[in-house]
C-alpha cells in the first residue's frame, strides 16, 4: 500500500468541517504518485461529488484535452482540489474550509514531490500566490524551493467565457516548455556548464 493511498483513506474519513454533512463522496484526488506535475483545482462539483473523482465533468474533459495538447495523459499527472468535498450548490470555498483542508493538500504535495504545481482557478492560486489577481499572473511561473508554481485560469472558465479558451490553451503550452526545462535542470550538466535558470515574476 502506497503512502498516498494511505493518505487517501484518511481523507475519506475526514469530518473536520461542515462540508462533511453535505457531501455524497469525498474527492481526495487521483493520478500518478510519482507525477512531475500536480494540478490543483478549487473544489469538487456535482459530478465529482457523485463519482468521488476530480475533474470528471465538462471542465475535466477540457482539462484532458489540454493535457493531450502537450503530450500528457491524465494518468501521468496528479489531479486534486483545494477542498476535498463539494460545497453546497457549487458555491465558492469558504476561508475556514480551505484552512480545514490545507493539511491534506500539504501532505499530498509532500508525498508526491512534484517538479511543477499548476493552480487552476483563483482559490487554488491564492494558496501559492497570495494577494494577486489571476488576470495579472496567469501563465507566469515562479520557483520556490526547487518547485515551479504556475497559475492558470480554471478550465471551467472557458466554458462560461469562450474568450478565455485561447488564453488557457496558450498557458498550457508554457507548461510543456517548463517540463523540458526541468529535465535540463535535473540532468547532470557537462563540465563547465551551468544548469539553466528559470524565470520568476
Amino acid at each position: 500500500m502506497s503512502t498516498l493511498a494511505d493518505l487517501h483513506r484518511e481523507i475519506l474519513g475526514c469530518c473536520a468541517c461542515e462540508l462533511a454533512k453535505h457531501r455524497t463522496r469525498v474527492v481526495p484526488g487521483e493520478g500518478d504518485e510519482n507525477a512531475r506535475i500536480v494540478l490543483i483545482g478549487e473544489a469538487p462539483g456535482l459530478h465529482e461529488d457523485r463519482q468521488g473523482r476530480p475533474f470528471v465533468g465538462a471542465a475535466g474533459k477540457f482539462l484532458e484535452e489540454l493535457l493531450a495538447s502537450i503530450g500528457l495523459k491524465r494518468n501521468r499527472v496528479y489531479i486534486c482540489n483545494v477542498l476535498k468535498c463539494r460545497p453546497p450548490g457549487n458555491r465558492d470555498p469558504m476561508p475556514e474550509e480551505i484552512v480545514s483542508c490545507r493539511k491534506w493538500l500539504d501532505s499530498q504535495l509532500e508525498i508526491i514531490k512534484p517538479k511543477i504545481v499548476v493552480t487552476l482557478g483563483r482559490h487554488s492560486m491564492a494558496r501559492f500566490f497570495p494577494g494577486v489577481t489571476i488576470s495579472k499572473v496567469h501563465g507566469r511561473e515562479r520557483q520556490e524551493n526547487g518547485v515551479i508554481y504556475f497559475p492558470m485560469y480554471h478550465p471551467a472558465a472557458a466554458l462560461h467565457q469562450q474568450s478565455l479558451r485561447r488564453t488557457i490553451e496558450m498557458d498550457m503550452q508554457r507548461i510543456r516548455t517548463l517540463l523540458d526545462m526541468t529535465e535540463d535542470i535535473t540532468a547532470v550538466p557537462k563540465t563547465g556548464e551551468e544548469p539553466k535558470q528559470l524565470s520568476m515574476f
